[in-house]
C-alpha cells in the first residue's frame, strides 16, 4: 500500500521471517565467539531461547541458508509429536526410507545408518527443532538417545533446540537431567535496547531502499520503550506508522503518529511485555539480541561458508565501539594490577547486575538484601564445582598480599575462566584463579518468596510455591492458596531430590534452591569442556 509512496523496493517491516534482514551487531559477534566453544566438535545439543517475537525462526532460517555443502541440515517447525512421530518427522526431513508402520527400534536404526553414512562421507548432520517447548519430556528423552551415536571425538548428530523460555524450565525436570547435561551451548535472546532499536529500524529502512532517517531518535526511543525491544513488535509499530503517514498524505513521521501507532498495536499485546516492577531499574546492559545467535552453532562447528558470513556482516550498520572480545590471556603482572584496581565490592556487584541486564540501586550493590529489592544476594564459601552447580555468574573475592579485589566470573571454558575485572573482560588459567581466590563468592537471584512456608499456612506466596514445585517436578499445577498435605508432599519430594533434610517445610534453603531452578531470563554461567 505504501511501498511506492516511500519508494521502497520491498516492505521494510514485514513480520515474515527473512534471512535478508539479519541484523547483526558488534555485541552479537562477541556472543558468537562466546558460544563457539559451546558446541564445538564434541557437543551434541545447543539451546536457543527467547520470548515470542524476538526473531528465533528468522535466525534459524538464516543459519540453514548459510551452511556449507559439508552439512546436511533438517528443520522441524512447531512439533507436537509422540516419540514415534518425532522419529518419523526426522526421517521425512532427511528423506530417510522406512517401512510403515515402523517401531521405535526400526526408526532409530534407520536414522543411525543415515548418520553413519554421512560421517563416512565427511558430512555433518544438524537437526534444528523450532518451538521445542511443545515437545513432551519422553520425546525429548528419545531425542537424547539419538545423539548417543558418536566417535571418539564428536557426536554424529548435533541438535539445536529453539523455543520460548518455558523450554528452559522444562529442561530442569528431574527426568530430563541427562539431556540438560548434554547441552554444551546455551543462549537466551533478550530484547533490543534503545540504541539497538534505532539501528534496527535504520537498517531495515536502508535495506528496503528507503530513507533510513524516517524515524528520528525521539521516535525510535519511544518505540523501544513501548515495544520492550521485541523485533516483531517493532516491525508492527513501524509498519503501522508508515500506513498512517500514507493515509494522511504527509511525508514526515511525526511523534504523534508514532505514539498513536504504538497505542494501537500494544493494546492488543500480552502483559508479558510489561517491564518488571523493581527497585532495580532495567537498563540496556548486555541485552544480547536475537539475530546473531542463529549463526553461533554452525560457526562453532565450522559449517558456515565464510564468504556468506562476511557478506552478512558487511551489510550491518556501523555501531559504537564496545569492549573487544577476548583475544589473549592476561599475564600475571597485569592480572595483579587489575585485581588491585578492583578493590570495591559494590563495583563488582554492579557489574553482576549488568550481566543480568539491570542497573543496581545503591543498596543492592552492597548485597544488603533489602526487603523491597527484587533480587536476593547470597554470600558463600566453596569451590568451582559449587559454582557450576548454581549455574549463574558470581562475584569472586580475590586476594593478592594484603589487597582484596573482586571480579565477576561469567564463564568456565575447559581449563580457562572468564572474568569481568577492572572494567574489561579477561581470560586466565584456572590455576591462576585458584592461586588468588579465597573461596568466597556472591551471587544474586530474583526472588518471589520471602518467608518460611509450612503446613496450615495460606496466601499468594503459598500459591506461587505450589506453582514452582509443580513446574520443576513435572506435576499438574494447582492454583490452591492452602498449604495442605499435597503441597507438603511436593516439598518433601523436592527436598529429597536436592539431597536436603526432608521436613516438608519450605525454609530459606529450600526456597533458595527452588527459586534458583525457576529463574526467568537469568544469565547462565557459560560452561564448556574440551570433550563432552
Amino acid at each position: 500500500m505504501y511501498k511506492e509512496y516511500f519508494a521502497f523496493n520491498e516492505h521494510p517491516f514485514s513480520i515474515v521471517p527473512s534471512s535478508r534482514y539479519l541484523f547483526l551487531s558488534q555485541r552479537h559477534r562477541e556472543a558468537i565467539q562466546h558460544l563457539q566453544a559451546g558446541l564445538g566438535e564434541g557437543g551434541g545439543f545447543a539451546l536457543l531461547t527467547g520470548e515470542v517475537g524476538t526473531g528465533k525462526t528468522t535466525v534459524a532460517r538464516a543459519m540453514l541458508a548459510a551452511l556449507d555443502d559439508k552439512t546436511r541440515a533438517g528443520f522441524i517447525l512447531n512439533p507436537t509429536f509422540s516419540d514415534i512421530e518425532l522419529l518419523e518427522a526426522i526421517c521425512d526431513e532427511f528423506a530417510i526410507q522406512y517401512q510403515q508402520p515402523a517401531s521405535l527400534k526400526q526408526l532409530s536404526q534407520a536414522i543411525y545408518q543415515f548418520l553413519l553414512n554421512n560421517h563416512a562421507q565427511g558430512v555433518n548432520t544438524l537437526l534444528v527443532i523450532d518451538e521445542a517447548q511443545h515437545l513432551a519430556a519422553d520425546v525429548l528423552e528419545q531425542l537424547r538417545l539419538l545423539t548417543n551415536l558418536e566417535t571418539d571425538s564428536r557426536k554424529l548428530l548435533k541438535v539445536l533446540l529453539i523455543g520460548q523460555p518455558e523450554l528452559q524450565q522444562k529442561l530442569q525436570l528431574p527426568q530430563l537431567r541427562q539431556l540438560a547435561q548434554r547441552i554444551t551451548g546455551r543462549y537466551h535472546l533478550l530484547p533490543l535496547n534503545e540504541e539497538e532499536t534505532a539501528h534496527y529500524i535504520h537498517f531495515r529502512l536502508k535495506l528496503a531502499g528507503g530513507n533510513p532517517e524516517l524515524f528520528n531518535l525521539k521516535s525510535s526511543k519511544w518505540i523501544a520503550a513501548q515495544t520492550h525491544g521485541i523485533p516483531r513488535l517493532i516491525n508492527l509499530v513501524c509498519d503501522a506508522c508508515l500506513k498512517l503517514v500514507y493515509q494522511q498524505g504527509v511525508r514526515e513521521i511525526s511523534f504523534d503518529i508514532v505514539r498513536s501507532a504504538c497505542q494501537d498495536i500494544m493494546k492488543f499485546q500480552s502483559s508479558v511485555y510489561q517491564p518488571p516492577q523493581s527497585i532495580a531499574t532495567k537498563k540496556p546492559y548486555l541485552n544480547l539480541t536475537v539475530i546473531a545467535a542463529g549463526a553461533l552453532i554452525a560457526i562453532a562447528a565450522g559449517w558456515f561458508s565464510p564468504h556468506l558470513i562476511d557478506r552478512v556482516i558487511a551489510q550491518q550498520i556501523p555501531l559504537p565501539a564496545l569492549p573487544k572480545p577476548i583475544t589473549m590471556q592476561v599475564t600475571s603482572p597485569q592480572l595483579e594490577s587489575d585485581v588491585r584496581a578492583s578493590s570495591q565490592l559494590e563495583d563488582a556487584v554492579s557489574d553482576l547486575y549488568k550481566v543480568w541486564g539491570y542497573q543496581a540501586a545503591l543498596v543492592d550493590s552492597f548485597c544488603s538484601n533489602e526487603i523491597e529489592s527484587l533480587f536476593r544476594c547470597q554470600r558463600e564459601l566453596g569451590n568451582l564445582d559449587d559454582i557450576e552447580k548454581i549455574g549463574l555468574p558470581v562475584v569472586l573475592t580475590l586476594n593478592i598480599g594484603q589487597t582484596t579485589g573482586y571480579a565477576v566470573l561469567y564463564g568456565l571454558v575447559a581449563d580457562q575462566v572468564q572474568l569481568i575485572l577492572a572494567d574489561k573482560r579477561v581470560q586466565i588459567d584456572r590455576a591462576q584463579l585458584l592461586d588468588l581466590w579465597s573461596g568466597e563468592y556472591r551471587y544474586i537471584w530474583q526472588r518471589q518468596l520471602t518467608r518460611t512456608l509450612k503446613l496450615g499456612m495460606q496466601g499468594r506466596d503459598v500459591q506461587i510455591l505450589n506453582q514452582k514445585l509443580s513446574q520443576v517436578l513435572g506435576e499438574p499445577v494447582s492454583e490452591s492458596v492452602q498449604f495442605n498435605g499435597s503441597l507438603k508432599r511436593k516439598v518433601e519430594l523436592f527436598q529429597r531430590w536436592q539431597n536436603m533434610d526432608v521436613d516438608g517445610i519450605a525454609g530459606s534453603r529450600t526456597l533458595r534452591q527452588l527459586e534458583l531452578l525457576t529463574q526467568q531470563d537469568a544469565p547462565a554461567l557459560m560452561m564448556t569442556e574440551e570433550k563432552i
